[in-house]
C-alpha cells in the first residue's frame, strides 16, 4: 500500500473536479480525500501502486469538459492519514494560486432541461451545472465557493440542496445552483415606467415576451451574464438606425447573434473550425465572411465583408430567442465609449433613452465581462478581443519564466487589459476599453484592484508603457511610487513583439527574432511616434533595423479621424503636391483638399505645431483610403477607413501575378537605419485615379504592393542580420489580406512566421509583452 499527496494546478475549481476525483478514486479502491484551496485541488489518496498508477492516468484522461490541468505533482505522504474512505473535505484557505473559470455558455444538458416541460428547470432563466453557468462574471474572492459569490444572496432550496451535495450529480458544488424556487428572478419593464404585463402580449413569462418585443420592432435592454446588452431585430433596417442614433454609435459594426447555426448560415459562410468555436464553452462573436445568400438591415455593418454572429450562451438568451428566426443585434448596453452597464439602477439612468424596454434579473454581475471576439485564418483562430469565455485562464509562460517574481503590467491606453505574472504563468484581464473615457478609465482601476485581491497579487514590479500620457501608465508611476516597487517603461512595440513571442512559447534565451510592428502609434525611444517597424528583438533588449517613412499627423489625434489629414501629409511628404496642382488637378481628391486651409495646414507642419512625425502603417492605409473616397472627410472610430478599404479588395486583381497589379514602394538608407517610402505608391495611384481605375482594384494594388515591400525588406535584412523566424504583430496585423500575403511570401522563402492566437496583434495583447520584458529584464539583471 501506498499512500500520496497529489497536487493538482490548473483551471480545477468550479468545473466538477473534485466529483470527478470522487468518482474515480471509488473506481480504483482508493481511500483518502480531496478538497479546493488557494493552489487548486489537493487530493491525500492511499491504496496499491496500480490503483494508483490508474487513478492519476484517468483522471488526466477523463478530465471534466472545462477543467485545464497545467500541473500534477506527486510526493509521499508523511502525515496522519484517518480515512477509509474516499470523500470530499471542506476547502481550505490559504495562498492563492489557483485559477477563476472563465464564464461558460449553457452546456447542451441544460439545454435540454430548460426546454423539458417535465424538468424543474423547464423555462428557468439561470440553469446552470458544473459544465456551465457563470463564474468570473459572479465571483468576489478565492476559493470559488457560494459565499464567495454574488450567489451567496440566494439560499438553495432542499431540491437544490439535494443536488448540489450529491456527488453523483451533474450539480455537485455547482456554486451558482438554483431554480425557479429559490434563485434569481428576470423581469421586463418600461422604459417610460409604465407597468407591464406578459398578458399584454400573451406570452408564456416575461422573458418570453422579449422574443415578441423584438419582433414587433422594439428595442430592448438585457441584463445577461457579464453586462447589459442592447438587441433589436437585425432585418428592420429603420429599428437599427435608431439604436444606432440613440446610442450615438454611428458607423462601428454591431454584433449579432441568432437561435442557431442554421439562422447564421442564411447570413454568412461558416467552416468547420468556425462552427467549432461558435458552439464551443466560450461562445465568442465569431467573425464570419458575408454571403449573398440573404441580407441583414444595411446598417448593421455597413463598409464591412464580414458579420460577427454568436450563438446564445446563457438560457436567458438560448429562451428568448427560442421563436425567433431570424438574426438580433445585440450590442453592449452603453453610450458611445463608455464602459457596459452592469447595474440595473446604472442602466436605467443611462440607457432609459435607449431602449424601449428592459429585462433585468437580481443577480449581481460583479465583473463586467465583454463578449469575446475571433475569427479563423487559414483554419487559426486568431483572438480580436479576449474577454468572456477566455479571460482570466492563464497562459503558460516560456522556458525561462518558471521561478520569476509577481508582476504587474498596466497595458496600454486603448483596447486596455492589464496581466499578472507569476511563476510559469500570465493572468491577462478581461477586454476593458479605451481608458480615455473616465467611465472605462474608473472601471479599469477597480476591476485591477479585484484582481490584485483575488489572486493576493503583490507586485515587486511594474511594467508600463513609455508613452509619458497614457493613463495607464500614469496609474503606475503612482502605484510604484506609493508602494516603493520599481518601475520598468517598456517600448510599445517591443512589447508587441514580446507577447506574440511568449504565446508562441519561444524560450528565454532564444536568438532574436525580426519583429514587424504595425499599427496606429506607440511611443518610440527617441521621443517620435512609431507605427511601422522592424525590430530585431528577444525579450530584453531590441534594435531599430527599418521602419516606415514619417509622415506628419496633422493636428494631432484629429488625423485619425479625419483621413484627408493623412492623405495631403502624405503626398507633402512625397514632394507631390505641387505636381498634383498641374497634372491631377481634375481628381475629385486633389479639388476636395484644395477646399481645405492649406496655408495654415502647411504652417502646421512647416512649424511642427501639433503636427508630429509618424512612421504610422494605420495612418498610411487612412490616406489611401481617402485618396479613393473612402471615408475621406471624417471617421468615427480609430482603422474605420482602412477596414472599409480591405472590405472592397478586388479578389481578382490581388490573385493576378501581374507586375502591374502591383503598387511600387521605394527603399532609402540614412540616419544608421532603413526606410519604406510610399512615394512611388503614391504617383502610381494618382495616375489610377486619373484613369479611373476602379477603388477596388486599387485596394487590391495597395495591399499587394504593402505586402511586397515588407517581404523585399525582411529580405534585405536578412543578408545582414542572422534572421530564421519572423513575428507579424500590431493592429494593421489584424488585416487579413495583409497577413495572408506577407505570411506566405516569408514562408515561401523559408522564414518561420509567427503570429498572434491566444491574444490580440492589437493593444489588447500588449500588457503580456510588457510583462515578460520586465521579468526577462531582471533575470538578466540578477
Amino acid at each position: 500500500m501506498a499512500t500520496e499527496e497529489i497536487r493538482v494546478r490548473g483551471t480545477v475549481q468550479g468545473v466538477g473536479f473534485r466529483p470527478t476525483v470522487y468518482r474515480l478514486a471509488k473506481a480504483c479502491g482508493l481511500s483518502g480525500d480531496v478538497c479546493n484551496d488557494g493552489e487548486g485541488v489537493l487530493i491525500r489518496v492511499s491504496g496499491s501502486e496500480e490503483a494508483l498508477t490508474e487513478f492519476v492516468a484517468r483522471l488526466q484522461t477523463e478530465c471534466p469538459p472545462l477543467a485545464i490541468i497545467n500541473q500534477l505533482t506527486r510526493v509521499i505522504y508523511k502525515g496522519e492519514f484517518k480515512f477509509d474512505n474516499f470523500v470530499i473535505s471542506t476547502s481550505i484557505s490559504n495562498a492563492i494560486k489557483t485559477e477563476i473559470t472563465p464564464d461558460a455558455a449553457t452546456c447542451p444538458q441544460c439545454q435540454k432541461e430548460i426546454f423539458d416541460p417535465f424538468s424543474r428547470f423547464f423555462r428557468y432563466p439561470f440553469t446552470n451545472c458544473t459544465h456551465c453557468g457563470p463564474r468570473l462574471s459572479i465571483i468576489r474572492a478565492i476559493p470559488y465557493d457560494r459565499c464567495n459569490t454574488s450567489m451567496s444572496a440566494f439560499v438553495m432550496c432542499p431540491e437544490c440542496a439535494k443536488e448540489y451535495h450529491d456527488v453523483e450529480n451533474r450539480r455537485f458544488h455547482a456554486q451558482p445552483v438554483a431554480c425557479h424556487v429559490c434563485g434569481p428572478t428576470a423581469w421586463l419593464e418600461r422604459a417610460d415606467g409604465k407597468s407591464v404585463t406578459a398578458s399584454m402580449f400573451s406570452m408564456l413569462d416575461d422573458v418570453d415576451a422579449v422574443c415578441t418585443l423584438l419582433q414587433k420592432g422594439e428595442i430592448v435592454a438585457i441584463k445577461g451574464l457579464g453586462g447589459i446588452h442592447l438587441a433589436c431585430d437585425a432585418t428592420q433596417e429603420n429599428v437599427v438606425q435608431k439604436l444606432r442614433q440613440r446610442k450615438k454609435r454611428y458607423h462601428k459594426p454591431f454584433a449579432l447573434m441568432a437561435r442557431d447555426i442554421e439562422i447564421i448560415e442564411q447570413y454568412c459562410i461558416v467552416n468547420a473550425k468556425e462552427k467549432e468555436l461558435l458552439t464551443s464553452s466560450a461562445a465568442p462573436i465569431v467573425l464570419l465572411q458575408a454571403s449573398d445568400k440573404k441580407q441583414l438591415a444595411s446598417s448593421v455593418a455597413s463598409g464591412q465583408s464580414t458579420l460577427g454572429f454568436m450563438l446564445p450562451y446563457t438560457p436567458l438568451h438560448h429562451l428568448i430567442l427560442r421563436r425567433m428566426n431570424r438574426p438580433i443585434v445585440l450590442t453592449s448596453g452603453n453610450l458611445a465609449d463608455e464602459p457596459q452597464c452592469i447595474d440595473n439602477e446604472e442602466a436605467r439612468e443611462k440607457l432609459g433613452t435607449i431602449a424601449d424596454y428592459f429585462l433585468f434579473h437580481n443577480r449581481e454581475i460583479i465583473n463586467r465581462v465583454d463578449d469575446s471576439v475571433v475569427r479563423v485564418l487559414d483554419d487559426k483562430v486568431q483572438t480580436i478581443r479576449r474577454a468572456r469565455g477566455y479571460a482570466p485562464a492563464s497562459i503558460s509562460l516560456p522556458p525561462g519564466f518558471n521561478k520569476i517574481p509577481q508582476i504587474l503590467a498596466m497595458g496600454s491606453e486603448l483596447k486596455n487589459t492589464f496581466c499578472l505574472l507569476r511563476e510559469g504563468e500570465a493572468i491577462l484581464s478581461q477586454h476593458l476599453g479605451d481608458l480615455e473615457n473616465a467611465a472605462a478609465f474608473n472601471a479599469y482601476q477597480k476591476t485591477l484592484n479585484l484582481y490584485l485581491n483575488l489572486f493576493e497579487h503583490q507586485p515587486e514590479i511594474i511594467a508600463i508603457d513609455k508613452h509619458p500620457e497614457y493613463l495607464s501608465s500614469k496609474l503606475g508611476k503612482e502605484l510604484a511610487d506609493t508602494n516603493k516597487i520599481p518601475i520598468h517603461q517598456i517600448q510599445h512595440h517591443h512589447a508587441h513583439i514580446a507577447a506574440c513571442m511568449a504565446e508562441n512559447g519561444i524560450a528565454l534565451d532564444s536568438p532574436p527574432v525580426l519583429g514587424i510592428a504595425l499599427d496606429g502609434l506607440g511611443y518610440g525611444n527617441d521621443g517620435t511616434l512609431w507605427g511601422g517597424e522592424f525590430l530585431l528583438a528577444d525579450y530584453r533588449k531590441f534594435q531599430r533595423l527599418a521602419r516606415f517613412k514619417p509622415v506628419a499627423m496633422i493636428g494631432g489625434e484629429q488625423a485619425i479621424y479625419q483621413p484627408w489629414r493623412n492623405t495631403y501629409a502624405q503626398l507633402i511628404a512625397a514632394n507631390f503636391w505641387d505636381d498634383c496642382q498641374e497634372q491631377y488637378a481634375d481628381l475629385e481628391i486633389v479639388k476636395f483638399l484644395n477646399k481645405k486651409p492649406l496655408k495654415l495646414l502647411n504652417q502646421l507642419i512647416e512649424k511642427k505645431i501639433n503636427s508630429p512625425p509618424a512612421s504610422s502603417v494605420g495612418r498610411l492605409f487612412d490616406a489611401v483610403a481617402a485618396a479613393i473616397g473612402i471615408y475621406r472627410e471624417e471617421c468615427s472610430y480609430e482603422g474605420q477607413a482602412a477596414i472599409a478599404l480591405e472590405a472592397i479588395v478586388d479578389v481578382n486583381s490581388l490573385n493576378n501575378d501581374k507586375e502591374t497589379l502591383i503598387y511600387p514602394f521605394s527603399f532609402s538608407f540614412s540616419d544608421s537605419i532603413y526606410c519604406i517610402d510610399p512615394r512611388p505608391m503614391w504617383q502610381a495611384l494618382l495616375d489610377d485615379l486619373q484613369q479611373q481605375i476602379p477603388q477596388p482594384v486599387i485596394a487590391a494594388k495597395f495591399h499587394k504592393g504593402l505586402a511586397n515591400a515588407i517581404v523585399e525588406m525582411v529580405q534585405h535584412l536578412s543578408k545582414k542580420n542572422l534572421i530564421n523566424q519572423v513575428v507579424l504583430t500590431g493592429g494593421v496585423f489584424q488585416n487579413c489580406i495583409l497577413l495572408e500575403q506577407v505570411t506566405k511570401q516569408l514562408q515561401a522563402l523559408g522564414i518561420k512566421v509567427l503570429t498572434h492566437n491566444l491574444v490580440p496583434a492589437n493593444d489588447g495583447g500588449l500588457s503580456l509583452g510588457q510583462a515578460v520584458i520586465a521579468a526577462a529584464q531582471l533575470i538578466h539583471e540578477c
